[in-house]
């Protein structure tokens, strides 16, 4: 740990502000990234049975899985204060800037999360909560706590724990696994290391600065743009397997064709006519690409062409 995150160390834990509101702890859930797994989640739902779909599971399963990923979230920030605090994209979350101390910020994590798991496993099934207590430590604990800070393929081999909920959303209203709910979770998994890897070369110095083995860190930024190319192109053929197998007819072929073609475009901008701003375009344009894409599956469920 180098003298800087040391000193940053410090200011965390020993500085605490009074100002404390509702619109604080929400910040460490990570609510854009909860409303997206959401919108996933509730996807799987809708594929997973014909007609409508049962309330209880539905509500209770949505609500179950936000508590739990607002959890994973929350927890993240507690095992990472150390290094947002010297971070410029994190530093003033609520940890590093001293909004919270770390025994609020560790009960309020471990409160959701148990509430989530105990709606899921009452309400729901337990084959839901079991598996999103399995998501919550892949990236609280197995991501956040050890593969982040010892490999630069952190975000491929963790990836499967953030590509799950729409499988969540699959089993809360079957009580079962589906192949095609795996289906759905491979597109989340190929799309993380894209999506990140843009995120990371526009903060690559301040991976850098943290000490965080981040792929455009430790092989340069010309080698994590060729990665994001090829995981583009990977990502389009995953994308078409719902298409080849049944699974959803032609207005999902078309959107998720027209989404993978935006997709690569941005990714082969990036690596060979980049400007200052391209690697964020990049970032901002793979989320918009996964919502779509999802909202594209729930029309072509129910509107079926």
């Amino acid at each position: 740990m180098n003298k800087l995150t040391m000193a940053a160390t410090s200011r965390v834990d020993s500085v605490v502000k009074p100002r404390l509101n509702w619109r604080v702890y929400l910040t460490l859930t990570k609510p854009k990234v909860v409303a997206l797994m959401i919108l996933t989640a509730l996807v799987g739902m809708c594929l997973a049975i014909p007609g409508a779909l049962p309330v209880q599971a539905t509500v209770l399963g949505l609500l179950g899985i936000a508590l739990m990923a607002g959890s994973a979230a929350a927890f993240n920030h507690l095992i990472d204060r150390r290094i947002d605090a010297v971070m410029a994209r994190t530093h003033k979350r609520p940890l590093p800037s001293g909004d919270l101390s770390v025994g609020k910020v560790f009960t309020f994590a471990l409160s959701i999360g148990v509430l989530g798991f105990a709606i899921l496993a009452v309400g729901v099934n337990w084959l839901t909560a079991w598996l999103t207590f399995a998501s919550l430590l892949g990236y609280a604990v197995v991501y956040t706590l050890y593969l982040k800070r010892a490999t630069p393929q952190n975000i491929v081999i963790a990836g499967i724990a953030g590509a799950m909920p729409p499988l969540l959303g699959w089993t809360a209203v079957t009580g079962e696994l589906h192949a095609n709910a795996w289906l759905l979770v491979m597109i989340i998994f190929i799309w993380t290391p894209p999506h990140f890897w843009a995120l990371a070369i526009h903060r690559k110095d301040d991976y850098a600065k943290a000490d965080i083995p981040m792929l455009p860190v430790t092989h340069g930024v010309e080698y994590t743009k060729t990665s994001i190319l090829l995981y583009t192109i990977l990502l389009a053929l995953v994308c078409l397997l719902p298409a080849l197998v049944g699974m959803t007819g032609l207005v999902y072929l078309a959107g998720s064709t027209f989404l993978s073609a935006g997709f690569i475009y941005y990714a082969w901008k990036l690596k060979y006519a980049a400007t200052e701003k391209t690697a964020m375009d990049t970032f901002k344009f793979s989320i918009m690409h996964l919502m779509v894409l999802f909202v594209v599956l729930l029309v072509d469920h129910y509107l079926p062409i």
